[in-house]
């Protein structure tokens, strides 16, 4: 059912960045219910934050513990980076648990 609607696209991943064919969008023959496309949503272009390595924690390659920010200027109260702004994320749940 999925392929009926969806076809892979590429991606940009909060942290991370685009990895190509990674994602889905709505095929071309339901664009009309397609957000993106219904109300002209422009992509929002990540900034890169000096010192997050958000990126590597999301990937594996790092602790939250190894960034710089980290429990100092990054906090679920003053988030820095995507890893922390929500609820679910991997620096915000470490920094509760930690």
């Amino acid at each position: 059912i999925m392929a009926k609607f969806f076809e892979t696209a590429d991606v940009n991943w909060r942290g991370i960045g685009y990895i190509p064919g990674s994602g889905l969008e709505l095929r071309d023959e339901y664009s009309a219910r397609d957000a993106r496309k219904v109300f002209e949503l422009k992509e929002i272009k990540e900034e890169k934050i000096p010192g997050c390595i958000c990126g590597k924690v999301i990937l594996g390659k790092a602790y939250p513990a190894d960034c710089k920010l980290f429990k100092k200027v990054c906090t679920p109260k003053t988030p820095t980076g995507p890893c922390m702004v929500s609820m679910e994320g991997s620096c915000n749940i470490w920094y509760k648990t930690n």
